[in-house]
């Protein structure tokens, strides 16, 4: 996000008292949502009839289970080394979040609330791997911007999330609006396709089972860290 975008600047300044707050990360992330629709209801508007349709389309439901195994990955992180989960896994359970990008506040936040709760999470015997639809650059950018310790993926066109039944289209009206206050995801995608995941994490215990699963469709919500590192701490 650059200063030059006063939209952008202006979320920005939102993001940055959300992540000041000393509070849980859900409401630091409603900080964000109330942010925007004091910005722009217009958008904060399409945004809920984006989740309606997500809902009424029962998205993200049909992904890996509770209890289903997890399905393995092989992914460059941002030096162009392939990691697999299976490899993230033999070094015991892992957390591992899908986001949409690194332009994306509430993912921004979501990275950086997990990376302050790194010690935690690696006592109680786990790990984290974040995965976006970027390119290598721009998934390097929100790990920096994260100060996260631990990798950022990228998953190119959506193909391990598509795999996963958690890539959704954005739809006519929301491709519109982003790509009117500058948000240029072609570019970040390096594709046209105004696909994204949708927001979820899975707690995979070492074996490859899925412990804990979060899928939102409503973006504006992700899984509560300390229920992230009692599954965690059960998994391991």
């Amino acid at each position: 996000m650059t200063a030059e975008n006063p939209a952008m600047a202006a979320l920005n300044a939102v993001l940055h008292e959300a992540r000041e707050m000393d509070a849980p990360l859900q409401q630091r992330l409603d900080h964000i949502a109330q942010g925007v629709r004091a910005m722009n209801p217009d958008f904060a508007d399409a945004v809920e009839r984006l989740i309606t349709r997500l809902a009424s389309n029962g998205a993200g439901a049909t992904a890996p289970a509770i209890g289903e195994f997890m399905p393995d990955f092989a992914l460059p992180d941002e030096h162009g080394r392939i990691v697999t989960l299976r490899e993230v896994l033999a070094r015991g359970p892992a957390a591992v979040s899908f986001n949409r990008g690194h332009w994306c506040p509430y993912c921004r936040l979501n990275i950086a609330a997990m990376a302050e709760a790194q010690a935690e999470i690696a006592a109680a015997g786990g790990q984290v791997v974040a995965i976006v639809p970027e390119r290598r650059k721009f998934a390097a950018a929100l790990r920096a911007q994260a100060n996260a310790p631990f990798p950022v993926l990228t998953d190119m066109d959506n193909g391990y999330a598509l795999s996963l039944n958690l890539a959704i289209w954005l739809g006519t009206e929301m491709t519109d609006m982003l790509a009117g206050g500058g948000w240029n995801l072609p570019v970040y995608q390096g594709n046209d396709a105004w696909m994204l995941p949708i927001p979820a994490s899975f707690v995979v215990r070492a074996d490859g089972i899925i412990a804990a699963r979060s899928i939102e469709p409503d973006y504006r919500r992700r899984m509560d860290i300390d229920d992230l590192i009692t599954a965690i701490r059960q998994a391991a």
